[in-house]
């Protein structure tokens, strides 16, 4: 079951834009047609857009989605009328009629997420925080481990609430600029929860866990971060077979565990803030390199549209001199006739 993003203006269930979407269990939401609805989308696996009745306004459409760098296919909807006008570069990945029948349609977007799949498997890997949570959730469940999650940001949010998933705890609105109190709350909520122990619950009632992972965005350079998972409690201990056998003795006061129960979470929200800063930092730089690509992208576009223009305007001008030459002909005819 996939989750799509259907774009249209007009106000019909999927169902009415798309008969087909209605005998099959993809999960549907539906936004306006319109660039800036793609600002709070929630995340999705295809987006479907509209071009029943706006053939034009979709063209347009489907080149400035394009070049956002949108990650995910992007299908156009159209009656077998618009089918013959539809051409390359409108940015769609593929085209499919709103008469077709749910196995054409699940076929199609079966092979455009194939397709994307496919070129993601050749090409260097994008860091994408969602994606890697999502595998380190199936690797924990084949370890027989039930994953709790414990969200930051709107984007996983939306991705849990869109497929109808708990979620133990959340927190958004500071991403962009995380402070060190943002940090300490995450963590004292993951403290509690490790506390408490897997067969146990907090003092909010949430459910206790035996292991605390963190998948975050690792930044690297501006031109360079990638998403990984690690784990955070239990420490995992190394030792050294070489190791000196003169070693130094540490007395502690109170004890090492009343240390060590000071340093956790301590340790705990220096880790997840260095996290949420590396992850502001990636996200800026990605941000970044959209915009540049949107901006090469719109300015070839341009040229492109104003070689357009003047081809059209000069075809215009070369027609009415030509008749404008044609009627001299024709009165000089005329007069020199009379």
């Amino acid at each position: 079951m996939s989750a799509l993003l259907l774009l249209t203006n007009t106000l019909q269930s999927s169902a009415d834009v798309l008969p087909a979407l209605g005998l099959l269990s993809h999960n549907v939401r539906i936004l306006p047609a319109e660039l800036t609805g793609l600002v709070d989308a929630p995340t999705c696996d295809v987006v479907l857009l509209d071009g029943r009745h706006d053939l034009v306004h979709v063209r347009g459409l489907g080149r400035l989605i394009r070049t956002t760098g949108i990650e995910v296919p992007l299908v156009l909807v159209v009656t077998e009328g618009g089918l013959a006008v539809v051409a390359a570069d409108w940015g769609f990945d593929d085209v499919v009629l709103d008469t077709a029948g749910p196995a054409e349609v699940e076929a199609r977007l079966r092979l455009v997420t194939g397709r994307l799949a496919a070129r993601r498997d050749g090409e260097p890997t994008e860091p994408n925080v969602i994606r890697t949570g999502e595998e380190l959730n199936s690797l924990l469940r084949d370890e027989g481990k039930e994953p709790v999650p414990f969200l930051v940001g709107r984007k996983s949010v939306s991705f849990y609430r869109f497929r109808g998933r708990d979620v133990t705890n959340q927190w958004t609105g500071f991403t962009e600029q995380p402070s060190y109190d943002d940090a300490k709350a995450v963590a004292d909520a993951l403290i509690a929860a490790f506390r408490a122990g897997g067969d146990g619950e907090t003092e909010d009632g949430n459910p206790g866990v035996d292991e605390i992972h963190i998948v975050y965005t690792e930044f690297i350079s501006l031109a360079s971060q990638k998403a990984v998972a690690k784990r955070m409690l239990p420490l995992v201990i190394e030792y050294e077979d070489d190791a000196p056998e003169d070693t130094a003795q540490f007395d502690f006061e109170p004890s090492a565990e009343g240390v060590l129960d000071a340093l956790l979470p301590r340790y705990i929200e220096a880790r997840i803030f260095a996290a949420m800063l590396e992850a502001a930092a990636s996200e800026q730089a990605a941000r970044q390199r959209a915009m540049k690509s949107a901006t090469d992208n719109a300015e070839e576009l341009i040229k492109s549209l104003t070689r357009d223009a003047n081809s059209a305007r000069q075809a215009e001008i070369t027609q009415e001199i030509m008749e404008i030459v044609g009627g001299a002909e024709a009165l000089a005819k005329t007069g020199s006739e009379g």
